[in-house]
């Protein structure tokens, strides 16, 4: 009895652990979202600035994924995840106490990316070696949810300390929150590595410039256009250098896959095995991963553009309303295995995509010009029950697909899977948004009576790149700045009103379509719960 109680207390505070490590790793870009105009006024730079170190921050993570997992092989699980902490925390406390933007992208966009990169792939790896394939699915679900409760508490984090206080202290709090983190590590349990073979640094140079490309070439599809540059002094031969540099990026992914068949063809350790992406269960397991993050990214770069932008809510009260996502994503995440323990993962992992497209629809029929917060209420919880429905089961599903030893490679691949996807989801989100405000707004113009031709031609020219998101109040205060008369303001705020809901209408039908998609390769997802197969079908390669 006694040993079995300190087992579950062991568990507990290696649960605990792993999950606030999780929470860190995500929160930084929520709340940073919420506090850009804060930062750059106290940095004495630009937004565009700000928001070219959040880029930089998914930069580094991305592209570091695969060989932070590689590290974790080599040096230990416990020993990557421990360094990894304290080059976040040092980031963390440089970023605390950057008086410039420089000094803010070497803490937050390179040690905390850096240190993220170690931290994640070994979490992964780290719950299939202290927890049974049994309690896998609950471990992982907690995890998983704790890293998209960040995501969700993020604007209300941010907001809070932003208003009150300062955003310095949130990277100062994260200093504290590591060392606490350090300390509780030396509960978790890790196998130390059985061999220290040399690392594969030319793959690692060519998946980070593939990955680091294809990430970079989505993140700027929004300004740079996908095919067709969105400005003609932009384009390079015809084409967005967007499309220049996913293209890049994908055929050296390509040949990275080569360079690794071949180093494993001569006997040497490569960075990744390619035969672990022949594993079906693998393969199907990272597919819905990446889906889930396309579209749990999608939702949130849009859910709080109608709160605070549509409904000109603050930081605060937009962190507010996503409080009941957060809440049944925890509730399922863990709930679903404690509940349904012997229930099929596959049909899970599909009811979750259908309560993710679920909360879409009812999200996307919901808004309107006279929509006010509340609607967002019950997509909320669809949305928080199908990302924890998700997490509760992907970790489990992709981990056990291998021997535990690999398990550190999966994270790497895995953690790489959901950053492609988040990517994925706030570059269509974003462009579609912007393409549908565009046109929709350029017609309403067009089409307005009040509107003298002179304003139609010139606004058909110089908006033509693509119309910002901006609030009624922002707008307004822009025309009457330029002394606009009074019937083509009207005008122009009643077009911009009606463009912004076809905008998110139509990135909300695009989102759905994506859940619809994710439900086809649902079929590599296993029917037997994790744990209960025998080991010849489950472990692949």
């Amino acid at each position: 009895m006694a040993t079995a109680i300190r087992r579950e207390e062991t568990s507990g505070t290696v649960l605990l652990t792993l999950a606030t490590g999780q929470f860190l790793m995500t929160l930084d870009i929520s709340v940073m979202n919420v506090s850009i105009a804060q930062v750059a006024s106290d940095l004495g730079t630009t937004v565009t600035g700000i928001q070219t170190a959040i880029t930089l921050y998914t930069l580094v993570m991305a592209t570091l994924m695969i060989l932070g997992g590689k590290i974790g092989s080599l040096l230990g699980r416990r020993r990557a995840f421990a360094l990894g902490c304290i080059i976040y925390g040092s980031g963390s406390l440089t970023t605390a106490l950057a008086p410039n933007l420089t000094l803010l992208i070497l803490g937050w966009s390179g040690l905390e990316g850096i240190g993220a990169a170690l931290i994640m792939p070994a979490i992964v790896a780290l719950v299939a070696g202290n927890f049974t394939p049994a309690e896998r699915p609950k471990a992982y679900g907690l995890i998983a949810a704790a890293g998209a409760m960040a995501i969700a508490a993020g604007p209300l984090i941010g907001g809070f300390v932003t208003t009150y206080a300062s955003w310095r202290y949130v990277f100062a709090g994260e200093v504290v929150i590591v060392l606490g983190i350090l300390v509780l590590a030396r509960r978790v349990r890790d196998v130390a590595p059985s061999q220290r073979p040399r690392l594969d640094l030319f793959g690692a140079l060519i998946s980070a410039g593939g990955l680091g490309a294809t990430v970079y070439g989505l993140l700027r599809t929004s300004e740079w256009g996908w095919i067709q540059p969105r400005t003609a002094d932009i384009g390079i031969l015809g084409l967005s250098p967007s499309a220049w540099l996913i293209a890049i990026g994908l055929v050296l992914v390509w040949f990275f896959f080569l360079w690794e068949r071949h180093i494993e063809q001569r006997g040497r350790e490569p960075l990744l095995s390619p035969s672990l992406l022949t594993n079906r269960q693998l393969a199907g397991g990272l597919t819905v991963f990446l889906f889930q993050f396309l579209l749990q990214a999608g939702v949130f770069f849009l859910v709080p553009l109608f709160l605070s932008v549509v409904l000109e809510l603050s930081a605060l009260d937009t962190g507010v309303r996503l409080i009941p996502l957060s809440v049944t994503l925890l509730a399922a995440a863990v709930g679903v295995p404690r509940v349904l323990p012997r229930t099929s993962p596959r049909l899970i992992v599909r009811a979750g995509l259908l309560l993710l497209m679920a909360g879409i629809v009812v999200l996307m029929s919901g808004i309107d010009l006279d929509a006010d917060a509340a609607v967002v209420a019950i997509p909320m919880v669809l949305l928080g029950t199908g990302i924890g429905a998700l997490a509760s089961q992907l970790g489990s599903v992709t981990v056990s697909a291998v021997p535990d030893e690999r398990s550190a490679e999966v994270g790497g691949v895995q953690n790489t899977a959901t950053n492609l996807g988040a990517s994925i989801g706030t570059a269509v989100a974003g462009s579609v948004l912007i393409a549908v405000l565009t046109a929709a707004f350029i017609q309403g113009i067009q089409q307005n009576p009040q509107v003298p031709d002179e304003i139609k031609t010139k606004a058909s020219v110089t908006l033509a790149a693509g119309v910002p998101f901006v609030s009624t109040s922002d707008l307004q205060a822009a025309m009457a700045e330029a002394d606009v008369s009074s019937a083509i303001s009207e005008a122009v705020l009643a077009s911009n009103a009606q463009a912004r809901i076809a905008g998110l209408k139509t990135a909300l039908g695009v989102l759905a379509m994506f859940a619809v998609a994710a439900l086809f390769v649902t079929g590599s997802i296993p029917s037997r719960p994790v744990g209960t197969e025998a080991p010849s079908s489950a472990k692949g390669p």
